[in-house]
């Protein structure tokens, strides 16, 4: 038989896509391929079945996202009454704290949590960075004087993250992603640093459900790195699940 080259069989080739993937049977058609040939056309096969999965995957975490975030704020609505009344008793409006914060690809979004400290609470932050306990760019310390009492027990239960279930219904977060972090932080990001920012961020991650702000940001970072690599819609579901015992236990959460 006659061996086809690249270029007298690209027409045929182009006739065999079927919504954009060719299946290896379809190779049969079109005459006797050099080994080079045929293996640049099993790549493609290979990338363009990868794409679909990934666009499954995707339309799937984005159906999660609504699915989810309508429920868990239907569900927990009685928790935001209580909370926002617990918080204008101790120390008045607002009962929301709203703080830009980054996403994917560097872009601004403004996010809301329940108010946890004091009204003055910015102001004060500068004398105090000197006693942050995670180390890198990220200011967390335990004992933070500026915490409410009221602040203290809702950070402890996340109970302060939830009105972001309006933000992942939104779409500015993802029920699961790396946390997305304020502008301040990212202006001293490293070019490595900057990879947390790939995908879009989320409520959970592996290392909120590892340990929290125990852990140091240098391990955060090649947690959420390696949760970028190696994403898909089932891990997704396996972090959100340990979420619950992690949130319950309070470890590294302050």
């Amino acid at each position: 038989m006659k061996r086809m080259t690249l270029a007298t069989t690209t027409e045929t080739l182009d006739n065999s896509w079927d919504d954009g993937v060719m299946h290896a049977d379809q190779l049969d058609g079109v005459g006797v391929l050099s080994p080079g040939i045929r293996e640049v056309i099993n790549k493609s096969i290979s990338h363009s079945s990868t794409n679909l999965i990934y666009k499954i995957n995707t339309v799937l975490k984005r159906s999660m996202d609504i699915g989810g975030s309508i429920f868990f704020m239907i569900l927990l609505s009685p928790i935001y009454v209580a909370t926002a009344v617990a918080i204008m008793i101790e120390d008045g409006y607002p009962i929301f704290y709203n703080q830009y914060r980054v996403a994917k690809k560097g872009k601004l979004f403004k996010m809301y949590k329940f108010r946890s400290m004091y009204r003055n609470a910015d102001e004060r932050k500068k004398e105090l960075e000197s006693d942050s306990m995670t180390g890198g760019v990220i200011f967390k310390m335990k004992d933070d004087p500026r915490i409410t009492r009221t602040g203290k027990i809702i950070r402890k239960l996340s109970i302060d993250e939830l009105p972001q279930l309006w933000n992942v219904l939104k779409g500015d977060l993802a029920l699961v992603g790396p946390r997305p972090p304020i502008p301040d932080e990212v202006a001293e990001y490293s070019s490595w640093e900057w990879k947390r920012l790939d995908v879009k961020p989320g409520l959970t991650c592996t290392w909120q459900v590892s340990g929290r702000s125990d852990i140091d940001f240098d391990t955060q970072v090649k947690m959420d790195i390696e949760y970028i690599r190696s994403w898909n819609i089932l891990k997704d579901l396996q972090l959100l699940l340990r979420t619950v015992p992690a949130v319950l236990s309070g470890k590294g959460a302050y």
